[in-house]
């Protein structure tokens, strides 16, 4: 653990207490590039670390592999980072409270945990279990004396949970109360994008709510002034640039140039990674 690991997890609470605007980064390069642009915190996207890794997103990437990945985008940068560590890539309390362990031992200030299991059938957790694995990361937080940030997912809006969304507002009142009780900071709520609903959803639960940018959807600001504490981006940045070089790629063989407004000279980026990340 790094000694300003502590002053990055507090940081990262107030950031949630004033309004957080997060991009997701994937790798060191492209969370030195979000610091380089201001952000004064960086979030990683589970999704976006996997695919960079040649892997489908869903746990199925190694643990090993991911939390490597993850210690290169810590010593990348110097403000504070989030990890999204999917299910805590285990099946148990114990095997999320390592994973946990592992995660904050690198110098993450702050961590999502999510009840999607990636099932068709059973496409959320039994809000108990997840209960279990969210005090089990706690403990683990507590016992290494990191006080850090922990962002309780439920997959509710993206899974489609319900017949009605009545059924699904209460089941996520529901499960975000009993991820609070169980020592979560904030709901994240991926797939709410109605400004109405998050501020329904906001009054109901009573604390930090966070939510994902949908392309399409309400701004970033309209969304943290309808009471989300956090805005993330999730795998959009990764997305736009891997679009952005299959454009650019199509282009050069077809014209032979490559036509790159807004591309970063070579010499900045040989200089991010020539000194200290400051």
């Amino acid at each position: 653990m790094t000694r300003i690991q502590p002053q990055h997890a507090h940081l990262l609470r107030a950031l949630h207490e004033r309004g957080l605007i997060l991009p997701c980064a994937w790798d060191a390069v492209s969370a030195r590039a979000l610091q380089q642009a201001g952000s004064p915190a960086i979030g990683t996207s589970s999704a976006a670390v996997a695919f960079a890794l040649g892997f489908p997103d869903g746990q199925v990437a190694p643990r090993d592999t991911l939390l490597a990945a993850l210690e290169r985008t810590l010593n990348a940068v110097t403000v504070p980072v989030t990890a999204d560590l999917e299910g805590g890539y285990a099946d148990t309390p114990q095997g999320v409270a390592d994973t946990v362990r592992a995660a904050l031992s690198l110098g993450a200030a702050g961590l999502n945990l999510e009840d999607a299991t990636g099932q068709s059938d059973r496409p959320l957790l039994p809000a108990e279990q997840q209960v279990e694995r969210l005090r089990a990361a706690r403990a683990a937080a507590e016992a290494l004396g990191v006080p850090a940030f922990l962002n309780a997912r439920t997959d509710t809006y993206l899974s489609g949970y319900g017949d009605t969304d009545a059924d699904r507002l209460d089941e996520t009142v529901r499960r975000g109360r009993a991820y609070l009780r169980a020592g979560a900071d904030s709901v994240f709520v991926p797939g709410l994008t109605d400004p109405e609903t998050i501020r329904t959803l906001r009054e109901r639960l009573g604390s930090p709510l966070a939510v994902m940018h949908a392309l399409g959807g309400p701004d970033a600001h309209t969304l943290l002034r309808a009471g989300a504490s956090r805005v993330s981006t999730g795998p959009s940045l990764f997305l736009a640039a891997l679009g952005h070089a299959v454009t650019l790629s199509a282009q050069f063989r077809e014209r032979g140039t490559l036509d790159t407004p807004g591309a970063l000279p070579f010499g900045t980026v040989q200089g991010w990674f020539s000194s200290s990340p400051a």
